[in-house]
């Protein structure tokens, strides 16, 4: 999440305590939201959510189907599956975007959120970069050169795409230096 704003994350335990514990790390950060349950959780989740931390096991509604639901909502959030269920081959087809395996240190917590965060917003700055690369090609396609030379609106409009090139370029490295770290301290143990 960029700007001023705080992104919100919503942590779903149905233990009290261990999603209360979660809330506590990460709320120094962001804007925390606790739900004790699958339920709880579907009726906190709405557009504000940025991350989710999920709960696999969860005695009214699991957090598959939780996960589920927010993937048909069409909700933007990113989803870590926090829990104590090993990964098994029925993780494959699950739309999580990272899966976390109990116990989870604070600093596990908000190495999670951030990796997540990093991630939206690549993918934001990704779609307004597209965005503005169409833009610029159906304007050469329908105006003359000269034209285009003469046009401070589409001086802006390369600008920005030029500004969006370089910063994507420099948060793919990033992200890419991140999650190899983290992939292969995971692949080492």
């Amino acid at each position: 999440m960029t700007g001023p704003e705080r992104a919100v994350v919503l942590i779903v335990d149905d233990e009290p305590a261990v999603a209360d514990s979660y809330a506590a790390h990460v709320r120094d950060n962001y804007d925390v939201r606790t739900a004790y349950g699958g339920e709880q959780a579907l009726s906190k989740l709405d557009e504000a959510v940025d991350v989710v931390l999920l709960d696999r096991r969860m005695p009214d509604l699991v957090g598959d189907e939780v996960l589920e639901t927010v993937r048909e909502r069409g909700l933007e959030c990113r989803v870590a599956m926090v829990t104590a269920v090993d990964a098994d081959f029925d993780i494959v087809d699950m739309e999580f975007d990272d899966y976390v395996v109990k116990p989870v240190t604070g600093e596990e917590l908000l190495d999670t959120v951030d990796r997540l965060l990093r991630c939206a917003d690549y993918e934001r700055a990704l779609r307004e970069y597209y965005r503005v690369t169409r833009t610029c090609v159906a304007l050469r396609a329908a105006k003359g050169t000269a034209e285009l030379a003469d046009s401070d609106e589409f001086r802006r409009l390369e600008d920005r795409r030029a500004e969006l090139r370089a910063s994507l370029s420099t948060a793919a490295e990033s992200l890419a230096d991140d999650d190899f770290e983290a992939l292969f301290r995971d692949l080492e143990q």
